[in-house]
């Protein structure tokens, strides 16, 4: 059979455009990744775009492209690709937990419902507990967000067109007739999200209303001060102390680290001429850590500002920091787990009325961020929603008032001129009652709370112990409020709680160490809007594990890690140690040796000094505590006690490099 020659080079350049289609798609999947692992998601997007016309495995192709979107603030645009993801079978375990807070961000709330109960239903024991918490709180959420919309109060909003283009604008604040705020308009291309970065920018504000009743600004925006601008980076968020001559900003994400871990605070003044000071970092920033949104309180003697820095409740947390009469700042708090949740809490302002608001995707709300107020009495803080028109299934935040009833915030809803936008709110007449949910429902709603708990082995199988003595303490006064023996099950309780208060639980019983758990009412407080009945009874249940009292058992201290070839006790090593000294404290005859051992990734001699001195310098951290040093030996076994022969990798090495303590006499 005779071949048609001119269809033989026809096929084979098919085959050679296929295959080179076939390339150019994987190299183009590949940039993608490679802007993706560098946090430059706007590229990595256009990269992933290329790939998609060859046939690269939708499902990892998607996630990618949902993620970019979501990791650059676009949630709406997300949700295609996560579907996509999803029904391509993708293994990523988050995706349905994304996919649902995208959908939310639309106002699709059945389908964000849906995609979350599956995901907490197939979650992985490994899971990460504030994720699963955040994910069964939001379960509530979505379940009762017909209640937070009836939530509706008579305010206006107008969108501020002269200040507000197809970038962002956000985080207004007022100082003097000045609005200052943060936008995106200087010549560099932020490779996270293909805005330009951000900078301070303000305009002239004319107080007096016009025709319709609102606060117009007048002139062009213009920049903020040419010795705080810097190209490069992003800046925004400023906070101005009470007399305006003080300002606290963030600055960082110049896209050489992923995830805005260079970004921090900086404080500037105002001198001769008019002229605000080079910015100096804060020295409360961390440095591995993201902080921004800064706020003053009232009277300027403490300054609130959101970091995601370990320690916190989960995502971005709001902080607190004294300031004294020098000017140095304090320490910062935690603001606790009434304000924080597993989710983020960002933009902090102290209204004149002493309120703090923020923003909030952890408390109960109708989109993304909502807008959230804070009032707090008898030592119990109450979080509420601000309900509509303040709020809406999209981005809102940094809400600031310049008087009892007008003010401004920021929002990426529909009907913007493009990314986030600026608007004027002012407040009308006192909404009708029928909106308000406690009325509406049959008026205010009673919560009691009572604590229960099992004591039990810490062994395989764990076994309930009888027989063993427990206390409550109340940990503001150090006076027990309640005191049992657990019987046949090994169960006590129930005892009441109030809301605010944190407690110590010590569990005790011969032949067993005496255990202490820490148990805090921050946080554990019900929203109003999950109550259906007028009192509920609630009660939190804590399982207590004993370890057993054996002369030479050992165990192991989890997270004692110590900087290469060195031995001082770093602050997360110190944090565990505590907890040691904690044991100590509660077992004053127990007398231990505490152990450092090393992987076998050095000569023998040295990892047996380095190990000896490790030891050593734990011991010393706890004498330090207080605990006698007779009841304590220091020894370093070097890599004579490896838990992993023959370990290859940095896990296996890392079971080896362990601290242990064991029972020498008792």
């Amino acid at each position: 059979m005779r071949i048609n020659t001119l269809s033989v080079v026809l096929v084979a350049l098919g085959l050679a455009t296929g295959l080179a289609g076939c390339n150019s798609a994987m190299q183009a999947y590949k940039k993608g990744v490679r802007h993706y692992d560098a946090g430059e998601y706007n590229l990595a997007l256009t990269q992933f775009e290329k790939a998609s016309k060859g046939t690269i495995d939708p499902a990892r192709l998607n996630y990618y492209m949902a993620e970019s979107y979501r990791l650059s603030n676009r949630f709406g645009d997300a949700v295609p690709f996560y579907q996509k993801a999803i029904e391509a079978k993708t293994t990523e375990p988050e995706a349905r937990f994304y996919y649902a807070y995208a959908l939310k961000s639309q106002g699709n709330y059945p389908g964000a419902l849906e995609q979350l109960q599956q995901y907490v239903a197939n979650a992985p024991r490994t899971t990460a507990k504030p994720i699963l918490d955040k994910a069964k709180r939001e379960i509530e959420t979505l379940k009762a967000v017909d209640v937070i919309a009836r939530n509706k109060s008579l305010i206006t909003l107008k969108s501020m067109d002269n200040l507000n283009s197809p970038g962002a604008e956000f985080a207004p604040i007022l100082r003097g007739d000045e609005l200052v705020f943060t936008a995106s308009r200087k010549e560099q291309i932020y490779k996270n999200n293909g805005l330009p970065m951000l900078g301070l920018y303000k305009a002239k504000l004319n107080q007096t209303p016009d025709e319709t009743g609102n606060v117009v600004s007048t002139g062009q925006p213009e920049l903020f001060s040419t010795n705080i601008f810097q190209g490069g980076v992003n800046e925004g968020t400023p906070a101005f102390s009470k007399d305006g001559k003080t300002m606290v900003f963030a600055r960082g994400n110049n896209g050489k680290r992923k995830g805005g871990l260079d970004v921090d605070l900086y404080i500037s003044r105002l001198g001769e001429g008019n002229v605000w000071s080079q910015p100096l970092r804060l020295p409360i920033s961390d440095s591995t850590a993201w902080d921004g949104s800064p706020a003053f309180s009232g009277d300027g003697k403490t300054l609130y500002f959101a970091s995601n820095r370990a320690g916190g409740a989960g995502g971005i947390d709001l902080y607190r920091t004294s300031i004294d009469a020098s000017g140095r700042f304090s320490r910062p708090v935690n603001m606790g787990r009434d304000i924080n949740t597993p989710g983020d809490e960002m933009f902090p302002y102290v209204g004149a009325d002493a309120k703090l608001y923020f923003a909030s995707d952890g408390h109960p709300g109708l989109g993304k961020l909502d807008v959230f107020v804070a009032t707090r009495s008898g030592g119990v803080t109450k979080v509420e929603n601000m309900g509509q028109p303040i709020n809406s299934p999209s981005d809102d935040f940094g809400l600031m008032y310049i008087n009892p009833t007008k003010g401004f915030l920021a929002s990426n809803r529909a009907g913007g001129k493009g990314d986030d936008d600026i608007y004027f709110f002012q407040e009308g007449p006192a909404a009708d009652t029928t909106t308000i949910v406690q009325n509406k429902r049959g008026g205010p709603k009673k919560v009691k709370y009572f604590l229960a708990g099992t004591v039990s082995t810490n062994e395989t199988p764990i076994t309930p112990l009888d027989s063993a003595k427990v206390r409550i303490l109340d940990d503001a006064t150090g006076q027990p409020i309640a005191e049992a023996t657990t019987g046949q099950p090994g169960t006590f309780g129930k005892y009441p709680l109030e809301e605010g208060k944190d407690y110590t639980i010590l569990a005790e019983r011969k032949g067993y160490l005496t255990r202490r758990e820490q148990f805090t009412m921050q946080g554990k407080s019900i929203p109003e809007i999950f109550l259906t009945k007028p009192e509920t009874d609630t009660t939190f249940n804590v399982a207590i594990l004993l370890d057993k009292a054996t002369l030479n058992k050992t165990f192991v201290l989890e997270n004692i890690y110590y900087d290469l070839d060195k031995y001082n006790i770093r602050p997360d090593a110190a944090e565990e140690l505590d907890k040691l000294v904690t044991i100590l404290k509660d077992n004053p005859t127990l007398k231990i040796e505490l152990s450092s051992h090393t992987d076998v990734r050095a000569p023998d001699a040295y990892n047996m000094r380095l190990s000896q001195n490790r030891a050593k310098s734990a011991v010393d951290y706890i004498v330090s505590k207080g605990i006698d040093p007779g009841r304590m030996v220091a020894k370093g076994y070097g890599e004579t006690q490896l838990i992993v022969k023959n370990a290859k990798t940095e896990e296996e090495h890392q079971r080896n490099r362990r601290t242990e303590f064991k029972i020498l006499e008792l």
